[in-house]
């Protein structure tokens, strides 16, 4: 199975990300077949500090990007095009969570 890859931006979400990764690591697709790229938009609270604890959990299937300078949503969904490798794209946002079969019957 090819996997998908999930781009999602991330800005001063050190509430919310964690609901959000979580959600992601529940995935019955596996965490295996996704890839997660998660780009840092220069947040000034402690959101890369979460992201960089989900690389060292899933290294595989987890990339993340911090970004030098706040280039907004869009920019940021365009940074992560660039890295994107899976056979679909999709994108989410860092205060959004998804049910846990979601991946696996959009794959389907």
């Amino acid at each position: 199975m090819k996997k998908i890859s999930v781009i999602i931006p991330c800005y001063n979400v050190e509430k919310y990300i964690s609901v959000c990764l979580n959600s992601l690591s529940r995935q019955t697709i596996g965490i295996q077949n996704l890839e997660i790229i998660l780009i840092n938009d220069c947040s000034t609270d402690n959101t890369l500090s979460l992201l960089l604890n989900f690389e060292r959990e899933y290294p595989n299937s987890v990339i993340v990007i911090p970004l030098d300078h706040n280039i907004k949503q869009g920019g940021a969904r365009n940074v992560g095009l660039k890295y994107a490798t899976g056979e679909y794209i999709v994108f989410l946002d860092g205060d959004d969570w998804i049910e846990d079969s979601f991946y696996e019957e959009l794959y389907d």
